[in-house]
């Protein structure tokens, strides 16, 4: 079941919310807190009912182990939890991957029947990682079966996230003022989740026209122009974007009706003047969680620079890896892995050179954005490439390999650009062109709308800045009065309702969050 659906929209969210507060309100709390489990588990096991047996097992072992850990933290108990967890999401997500490469690098044939990646198993096996961690290191204390359930189950953020800790979510769910139904929640959650369904159906699902062709073009081995190249990979970049902001923010508002908070998972990150910005605002507590339980484990920091590049590199290659069982994930991984390390290493130079910044600081700023920007792009082209071989074809035309070329119908559309660029090396080209990026022109302006929302717009959580949306919030803007800011009036009614109105009729078919590829 799809958040961007009409059965969730107009079925189970209405249910599961009366359902939840209308048991709540009547003082029956634990059947409340049942029945959402209930729910949240009808809505993972709508995919493949089977399944089900597989994320009960995960939860009833790991409470057990976590249990344990809290009466008698020994490190044989974690190591066998961690263990269970990490082959339990080892042999779904990448046996097929591990034999394949076997296969290829000793010549063997070994046959394994092709294995279907549960839903979400990334996420929640991650989220009980870290429960059993914490356990360990005496920072949980006991609770219930029932809270830890609807802790790893809650449908808001079981499919795609964000990755949340014990501190965050078992606490909301013991406090007795959770299952009272507030307007304001309810106003706040609405908003949140709506505006969310207008990037993923509007915005994402539409650019995904001008990327998908030109990287099944690459695939195909047909060659790129820099435009049609750049066209792509902008499109995706900003496809991406748009898809995993549209189901953080949905996470964040369905949580929200139901008067829970769940912490940032992404705030802009095209804004991010450095790579190590970047990665504190894109799938946030993903970079938590390899900072928290994978680089401080391996040392970080503490044991000199040249191993903490070596432990930096390691985790971003682990990351890529929970990406995706491909080379072009690990690459991807390793790419922003050496990004980290120039980027530190940039830092430390300025710090012993006692180096400021030069000229005006808005310039700068805006350099390093722009430059952050295309060192994402580009990591970009080889997270979607399906092959090295397709990456390096995107990679061709994007740095002018393949010669520059424009359509045909910008001569036509745009006569005085036609005649100042006549004297240059750029082309024009007809139906090969239209062919790999459909309607050129209509793509290219809508890439610079997107550019410029990107930028220059606030996002959906500072919006509502001022009625804490999320946790952690305050970390990333301060509440402050303004004219952009989300107020509880007629006039934001009718606003919301226009947007819901328009995403609601511009869903379409089955289409679903990239992230829950992953």
């Amino acid at each position: 079941m799809l958040f961007n659906s009409y059965i969730f929209i107009f079925i189970f969210l209405p249910l599961a919310l009366a359902g939840f507060h209308v048991l709540g309100k009547f003082g029956h709390q634990r059947t409340a807190m049942g029945f959402l489990v209930a729910m949240s588990l009808f809505f993972y096991g709508w995919w493949n009912p089977a399944y089900l047996v597989l994320i009960v097992t995960s939860i009833a072992i790991n409470f057990a182990l976590g249990f344990t850990l809290i009466k008698h933290p020994r490190k044989i108990i974690l190591i066998a939890g961690v263990c269970f967890n990490l082959l339990l999401i080892g042999y779904f997500k990448y046996a097929n991957f591990l034999v394949d490469n076997l296969n290829t690098l000793a010549d063997t044939r070994i046959t394994l029947e092709l294995i279907i990646l549960p839903l979400a198993i990334s996420f929640f096996t991650f989220q009980q990682i870290t429960y059993l961690v914490d356990a360990y290191r005496g920072e949980t204390r006991e609770y219930s079966f029932l809270h830890y359930c609807l802790f790893v189950t809650f449908f808001p953020q079981l499919i795609a996230g964000p990755i949340v800790h014990h501190k965050e979510m078992l606490p909301q769910f013991a406090n007795q003022v959770l299952y009272r139904l507030r307007a304001s929640h309810l106003a706040v959650g609405l908003t949140i989740f709506f505006l969310g369904l207008f990037k993923k159906v509007v915005i994402a699902d539409n650019i995904a026209m001008y990327s998908t062709p030109v990287f099944n073009a690459a695939e195909a081995g047909m060659v790129l122009t820099f435009f049609e190249a750049w066209g792509g990979a902008l499109a995706y970049t900003f496809q991406l974007y748009f898809d995993f902001s549209g189901y953080s923010d949905m996470a964040i508002g369905l949580a929200r009706m139901f008067g829970v908070t769940l912490p940032v998972n992404f705030f802009s990150p095209y804004k991010a003047k450095s790579i190590i910005e970047f990665w504190k605002r894109w799938h946030i507590t993903l970079s938590r969680f390899l900072r928290d339980y994978v680089y401080f484990s391996m040392g970080g920091n503490r044991n000199g620079v040249q191993r903490r590049y070596i432990n930096l590199l390691v985790t971003m290659l682990l990351g890529g890896l929970w990406h995706g069982a491909g080379w072009t994930f690990i690459a991807w991984g390793g790419l922003h892995g050496f990004y980290l390390v120039v980027n530190h290493a940039w830092h430390a130079l300025k710090k012993k050179l006692h180096i400021q910044g030069i000229g005006n600081q808005g310039l700068n700023a805006a350099m390093s954005c722009l430059l952050t920007f295309f060192c994402v792009v580009i990591g970009w082209v080889m997270f979607r490439a399906e092959s090295f071989d397709g990456a390096i074809a995107v990679y061709q035309g994007m740095f002018g390999l393949n010669g520059l070329a424009l359509p045909v119908e910008f001569a036509t559309r745009y006569p005085e650009i036609g005649a100042l660029l006549e004297s240059t090396q750029i082309q024009y080209s007809g139906s090969f062109f239209n062919n790999v990026f459909p309607d050129p022109d209509k793509g290219y302006r809508l890439i610079l709308v997107l550019l410029l929302w990107v930028w220059l717009a606030p996002n959906t959580l500072e919006w509502l800045r001022d009625f804490k949306p999320a946790y952690y919030i305050d970390d990333f803007v301060s509440a402050t009065k303004g004219r952009l800011v989300w107020r509880a009036s007629l006039r934001t009614a009718f606003l919301i309702l226009g947007v819901a109105l328009i995403s609601i009729l511009a869903i379409q078919g089955e289409s679903e969050f990239l992230y829950f590829r992953f």
